[in-house]
């Protein structure tokens, strides 16, 4: 049976295996998934002896997608783009292929909560991996504006300067902020400690679409925070987990499996509905 693994540390609380396990029984592919949390100085040899003992795939988490970037012998456009590298295939004729699915999930989820991205005005916090990974592909649905702003704002000049081949994208403060955006999406980890990005109450309108790439089983920091200065239409990053795992099967398997079941499948695994 061919099989396949999420390498990270710590990844016990993964729900990678849920998802691929309920894509494969969808599609009818024979395959087991399962976990893999090398120390963090052992993760090169621990993909070696995976796939020298017959691995077909894998995913990779935190915090190895940039070593990942590093290990694979070929790198797709978008994993090139994004710096960083979540999803290897063993092609047939024996190559590590390095993928990167993180933005293409993104944009399938924002799409699946009817959100318009063509000529959208996009305010993305955050300068780090999580940002890198979605550049690219929320460029290619040709917004009018990226905005993109960071605690640090030399990290996101550079990165801005990296992808304005790509379409209008530009850097600022968060003091700089103004006018009107149509979505805010929350690339930064702070809502994982509770925290929020220091973005002013102002810019929250009632016909923002709000997206934080964290998830958990109630609102996040930051979700909380928009619904109370008035957005009415919030996601969290559930949806976008789901969607980069479709990715990363249809990669391996050449067959994309069905989401909106598996997501609600997660919903009522991690309690949420």
């Amino acid at each position: 049976m061919d099989r396949y693994l999420v390498f990270g540390h710590p990844v016990r609380h993964s729900k990678s295996p849920f998802i691929h396990t309920l894509f494969a029984r969808q599609t009818q592919q024979e395959l087991e998934y399962g976990l893999a949390e090398p120390a963090v100085d052992e993760f090169a040899q621990a993909l070696r002896t995976f796939f020298d003992q017959e691995g077909k795939g894998c995913n990779v988490t935190v915090p190895f997608k940039e070593q990942a970037f590093t290990l694979v012998d070929r790198l797709s456009p978008r994993a090139k783009r994004a710096g960083a590298v979540n999803t290897i295939k063993l092609t047939d004729d024996g190559v590590l292929l390095g993928d990167n699915t993180d933005g293409a999930g993104l944009v399938a989820d924002l799409k699946s909560h009817g959100v318009t991205l063509a000529d959208s005005r996009i305010l993305l916090l955050g300068a780090g991996g999580a940002a890198r990974g979605a550049l690219a592909p929320l460029l290619a649905e040709l917004p009018s504006e990226l905005v993109i702003a960071n605690r640090t704002h030399a990290k996101a000049q550079q990165l801005a300067a990296e992808f304005c081949d790509l379409g209008h994208v530009t850097a600022q403060t968060y003091e700089q902020l103004a006018g009107s955006f149509d979505l805010v999406i929350n690339s930064t980890s702070a809502s994982l400690q509770g925290e929020l990005p220091p973005l002013a109450p102002a810019l929250i309108h009632t016909d923002i679409a709000i997206y934080d790439m964290m998830y958990g089983a109630s609102d996040t920091a930051f979700i909380s925070w928009a619904k109370q200065h008035g957005a009415r239409q919030t996601m969290d990053g559930l949806g976008m987990l789901v969607e980069q795992a479709a990715e990363a099967f249809t990669v391996w398997r050449g067959i994309r499996p069905g989401t909106k079941q598996v997501l609600r499948e997660l919903k009522r695994n991690l309690g949420v509905i």
